[in-house]
């Protein structure tokens, strides 16, 4: 049992003073999503791989996206911390911890061959006197354009692992995690899978149980477009062009539709009101979560809540624009210059929508209008250091600091 390796530690605390140091409390958790019950049934989904046949393109260019690889299963591609030995150890505050990286080959064969292990491995005490506690990595969270966090199967429970990967820095602990301590206790809520992979079936008590089989992960096709069986029988019988489609598409949906869709995973945590995954595309999303509107008198963390900062925009208010006006879901966007062409087609160079006479006309509205700032919701420590994230600021707007700094450039 895990409990063994606490006994054992508890016996050493004079020597290594590991404790659970997360700043997350299960409790706590336990409380605020006690709505929780096992989610619907997953009835008429078929994947992803449906889709191909008739939508190859968007297939291909929709799997290399963040939001399609935002939850993975562990494989040599798909985690990307180094498991070379000096480069898979994380040294922490506490001499007498560090966490090491493993990899283990296996025998077992899953579907097309031979599939390793990769675990994670807290070693505690001085050597010829030192403990470990191993896990196996059962899910890897996050694409790895920013960083990577990892998770566990104990039995059915499902926890975070202590150790986390950001593409810039390397192994570092994992977000809210007190450096020098081996916290493997920060239990994975059903919220938290419900915008990191498309179903899971959530089993509690404890909030953190779940079905280990029939999950899908990554946000899939149908994550957006709702189940698929009854689409793809209908385009297998091939229908006339006059058949009323039965797959949902988000570009139709009213203008409040489509905000609650991103708003699902992109308006901060809410409070769930129904079970989690049952939320279907097209309807009310505050009949399923409730998102208390903002303070007004406090910021809007960059991460936290993309949709209430674009709506605080001048932008969002003066038109009809949704977060698809600039966002196409079905592929890679990293090019300001492309976002930036969305920018001119409303603020026309000479128009009465553009900001002055004088200005200039760029590629690159976004470095200004919508900068990066550091997220203050994932927090991590870094030798010593706390290190914050910097992403894009969704409230359209001037930015002295960032105009300032693009002018002296």
């Amino acid at each position: 049992m895990k409990s063994r390796f606490a006994v054992v530690l508890a016996i050493l605390v004079c020597l290594v003073p590991l404790i659970r140091g997360s700043g997350y409390s299960s409790a706590r958790a336990v409380a605020a999503h006690s709505v929780e019950t096992s989610a619907a049934p997953h009835v008429g989904y078929v994947g992803d791989v449906a889709c191909r046949s008739c939508h190859a393109d968007e297939f291909a260019s929709y799997h290399k996206t963040a939001h399609h690889l935002t939850s993975m299963a562990p494989g040599h591609d798909s985690i990307l911390g180094n498991f070379t030995p000096g480069d898979n150890i994380l040294k922490t505050a506490n001499p007498n911890l560090y966490f090491r990286m493993d990899m283990q080959h296996t025998d077992e064969q899953h579907g097309e061959g031979k599939q390793d292990s990769f675990l994670q491995t807290a070693v505690a005490g001085t050597p010829s006197h030192t403990n470990s506690r191993s896990e196996r990595i059962a899910f890897v969270i996050g694409s790895g354009e920013k960083g990577q966090t990892y998770l566990y199967w104990s039995e059915d429970q499902l926890f975070q692992l202590p150790v986390s990967y950001w593409t810039k820095l390397g192994w570092v602990n994992s977000p809210g995690y007190r450096d020098g301590f081996a916290d493997f206790d920060r239990p994975i809520i059903p919220r938290c899978l419900e915008c990191h992979a498309t179903h899971f079936d959530a089993l509690p008590p404890p909030v953190n149980r779940y079905s280990t089989v029939g999950f899908s992960l990554g946000i899939q096709c149908e994550k957006c477009h709702g189940p698929g069986r009854a689409h793809v029988e209908q385009q297998a019988s091939k229908p006339s062009l006059a058949s009323r489609s039965t797959i949902l598409n988000p570009a139709h949906f009213s203008r409040d539709r489509q905000m609650d869709l991103c708003a699902w995973c992109h308006a901060g945590h809410g409070q769930p009101l129904r079970p989690s995954f049952s939320y279907l595309p097209g309807q009310p999303l505050d009949e399923y979560l409730q998102l208390p509107p903002p303070d007004p008198h406090a910021p809007i963390d960059v991460h936290g809540n993309q949709v209430d900062l674009l709506k605080q925009s001048r932008c969002f208010r003066s038109s009809n624009m949704t977060c698809l006006t600039c966002h196409d879901v079905h592929k890679t966007q990293h090019d300001a210059g492309e976002f930036s062409q969305k920018c001119l087609s409303c603020h026309k160079p000479g128009s009465a929508t553009f900001a002055r006479a004088n200005h200039p006309v760029t590629n690159n509205c976004i470095d200004c209008h919508m900068p990066k700032q550091e997220t203050n919701l994932i927090v991590f420590d870094w030798k010593g250091a706390k290190m914050r994230p910097r992403m894009t600021d969704h409230w359209i707007k001037v930015y002295p600091a960032a105009n300032a700094t693009a002018v002296n450039r």
